[in-house]
């Protein structure tokens, strides 16, 4: 048994905190569903910042870096693994179970969900391009998107603006405005936002599609998924205190904890690894 194997699965108690893990910032939007849901739970949180975005890193770099961020989570005593990020689970996360032994959750594009909203049978979904040409994502559509049109659309630059928290900025709008166009021109009347990124620049999609669209993301349902594990495992936080959160970035910019600050919504304690 290697070390790794070794602290995995040592016993985990209930006091023990979840582990999440992202290519950068936009698990945050994840996190903050997390501990919406459960407020007593010990969380921490690694920003694989230098990293990001994983959508143009190949299978093996992406699984490398997730083994990583486990590894260094597994270290810090998690119950309970997160993988907040759509790429990061169609390339690793079965690699990951069979390496490890504590529950691991992950991401997909709400393709089901979306299917079910739409009310004219077209969805547009966007994503990274790792997500969108993943073997998981192709299997996505097999299952629930034949009876749907499904437009895509590759967002590339839309996460880098996100990392440096620019949410809110005149480039971040246009590349929203282009992305969105193809969409809007096969007359989508739901939109996935299949990166955990996007939540973060929700308003500016909103804005940009209009009222008459949906907009579908997985946070709120994985924080469920992660409710439901602890509950059967019987690891569900017994203490009624608001738990504490910590989180880790390997960004090389000075402003990197603050972004984190911002996007989370509150202060943040924040250690530069």
């Amino acid at each position: 048994m290697n070390a790794t194997q070794h602290i995995a699965s040592k016993k985990a108690q209930a006091s023990d905190p979840i582990g999440v893990f992202d290519s950068g910032v936009g698990g945050l939007s994840v996190l903050k569903h997390i501990q919406n849901l459960l407020p007593y739970e010990q969380l921490r949180y690694f920003a694989d910042s230098r990293y990001a975005p994983y959508g143009n890193k190949s299978m093996a770099e992406i699984q490398a870096r997730c083994f990583t961020l486990a590894d260094f989570l597994i270290a810090q005593g998690s119950k309970v693994l997160v993988v907040a990020c759509n790429t990061a689970t169609a390339a690793a996360i079965d690699a990951m179970r069979e390496r490890y032994t504590l529950p691991i959750i992950g991401m997909e594009p709400a393709v089901k969900p979306a299917a079910e909203a739409s009310q004219n049978g077209i969805i547009g979904i966007l994503a990274t391009v790792g997500t969108l040409k993943s073997a998981q994502f192709a299997a996505l559509l097999e299952s629930y998107g034949r009876n749907v049109d499904v437009v895509t659309q590759a967002c590339p630059g839309l996460v880098e603006c996100i990392e440096r928290g620019e949410v809110d900025s005149p480039a971040t709008h246009e590349l929203i405005k282009r992305f969105c166009a193809p969409l809007l021109a096969e007359g989508a009347d739901t939109v996935v936002l299949g990166c955990t990124h996007y939540p973060f620049v929700r308003a500016l999609i909103s804005e940009v599609v209009g009222p008459k669209v949906s907009l579908v993301d997985t946070g709120a349902a994985v924080a469920k998924q992660v409710k439901n594990r602890l509950i059967e495992s019987g690891l569900l936080a017994t203490e009624q205190a608001p738990g504490a959160v910590h989180f880790w970035t390997n960004s090389a910019a000075v402003e990197a904890p603050a972004v984190i600050a911002r996007l989370w919504g509150q202060a943040a304690e924040v250690s530069v690894f």
